[in-house]
């Protein structure tokens, strides 16, 4: 077994222990006025509608404009991927072909207050119309005039998908574009036709967002937009365009508040529920195991804390992902499983002790032993949550595109919750590697050097 050092433990523990505090309570300071969050907590959670109440809003296309059932189609398809790529997984989207209108309903922000639903529509960016156009003549209003007016290059349809990056020659923030073979053509001709002494301006509706200057011709379809500040600037520029493929301006009819079916009060008996449950099973680890449970416990507390990290998200500019029901649900399942990894180490630790083999031997084996059957059943649950995410998460996620050619068979199907659910899986999941098995490991062998610890019915032994 390959010795680990005695201040092992401290450190993992520390480390842990940091990270449930910060993950609970995070991290601001204020001056002032102003408060500065450094790190998020939990009260940065966003609670889905059924817990904390929402919006309900009904959006329509311009007057005169009689869309299609394909054109409503695509504005819900558009509207449904804004929501995911902000981490509102909570949500309904319906469309209303008879009336010409789309429904949205969807929760509050974590810090909201005012509880207006007129600032929190405004959340789901704009809902206009994307189009790249040829310089960026405006009139006294602010409208596109001349050339400007007239010249379209690109609409929002044409770009597959739009990201925030970093410029590796002058670590300046940036926005790839990576357009549709219809665009390429388009933007190859016009980009050759501007580079060096024009600019493409981009416009949602009549507002314009962005105007970068053309330095080359772009014949490949992915190109670069600079001219932002930050990263944060970067990224709201993405999702802009990533959600302005829209068929056709959208205008809100009305809009009226959501009341929660499962109440605030009903959420602080859960996780009173939650945090009961907690020490019971910390007692029978300790009561049962011994040292081992005591670690056990210690990884637990480090599990739980780093799916509420992947929930809040932690640092500033990182979106809170919406906690709903089936959230929970993937939070609980997974915690479940971590408390069975710990169980299976133990066991197997106890088992190779029982058999005569040294301390050393009976962990290192242990661990070898049970690793086997520990990676088995969450390998199981990390393809689920993948498969989950990939078939009702948004459709340019990382897992939806390594999984599009199962899924272009059946069409796409964004759904919130079940995405929900599966990212709080796959988060739990992978943190129980983490935790339960790589920072365990590392617990107890470091634990075990210590003169006090190493008597074997700490560990499920007998001392001879």
């Amino acid at each position: 077994m390959r010795k680990v050092g005695k201040p092992v433990f401290f450190i993992v523990a520390f480390l842990i222990v940091f990270l449930t505090v910060t993950s609970m309570t995070g991290i601001s300071t204020r001056y002032g006025d102003v408060t500065r969050v450094w790190i998020k907590g939990a009260d940065s959670i966003r609670w889905g509608i059924d817990i904390r109440g929402g919006v309900d809003v009904t959006f329509t296309p311009p007057e005169g404009v009689d869309a299609t059932e394909d054109e409503l189609s695509a504005a819900q398809a558009v509207i449904e991927t804004r929501l995911i790529n902000q981490n509102i997984a909570d949500y309904e989207v319906y469309k209303d072909t008879a009336k010409d209108r789309i429904i949205v309903r969807f929760p509050w922000k974590a810090d909201e207050t005012d509880f207006n639903p007129e600032d929190a529509i405004r959340e789901l960016g704009e809902t206009a119309l994307l189009t790249f156009r040829e310089g960026n003549t405006r009139d006294e209003n602010g409208l596109p005039s001349g050339i400007t007016k007239d010249t379209v290059i690109l609409t929002g349809s044409m770009v597959v998908r739009a990201e925030p990056a970093v410029d590796p020659q002058t670590n300046a923030p940036v926005v790839s574009l990576e357009l549709s073979s219809e665009g390429t053509d388009a933007f190859a001709e016009a980009t050759g036709r501007l580079a060096g002494t024009g600019r493409i301006s981009i416009w949602m509706d009549d507002t314009m967002i962005s105007d970068p200057l053309v330095n080359t011709r772009i014949p490949d379809g992915k190109a670069i937009i600079t001219g932002s500040a930050t990263i944060d600037e970067a990224k709201a520029l993405a999702d802009k365009i990533n959600g302005g493929a829209l068929p056709f301006k959208l205008e809100t009819e009305n809009y009226n508040s959501i009341s929660p079916t499962l109440g605030l009060g009903a959420k602080d008996a859960m996780v009173l529920a939650a945090f009961i449950a907690f020490v019971l099973i910390a007692v029978f680890m300790i009561a049962v195991y011994r040292l081992n449970g005591v670690i056990a416990v210690i990884a637990l507390a480090g599990q739980a804390a780093g799916i509420i990290i992947g929930v809040t998200g932690y640092f500033p500019g990182i979106p809170s992902f919406t906690l709903t029901l089936p959230g929970l649900c993937g939070m609980i399942l997974s915690m479940g499983m971590g408390v069975d990894a710990n169980v299976i180490l133990a066991e197997r630790v106890k088992e190779e002790l029982r058999a005569g083999r040294t301390l050393d031997g009976a962990i290192s084996g242990g661990f070898s032993r049970g690793f086997s059957s520990i990676f088995d059943s969450n390998i199981t649950m990390i393809i689920v949550a993948v498969i989950l995410m990939g078939a009702f998460g948004p459709a340019d996620s990382i897992f939806a595109r390594m999984l599009s050619p199962v899924f272009n068979v059946f069409g796409p199907a964004t759904a919130g919750t079940i995405y929900s659910f599966g990212y709080t899986l796959l988060v739990g999941v992978v943190l129980n590697f983490i935790m339960g098995v790589f920072a365990t490991r590392l617990m107890i062998q470091s634990i075990s050097r210590f003169k006090p610890f190493r008597k074997l019915w700490l560990y499920g032994g007998v001392d001879k």
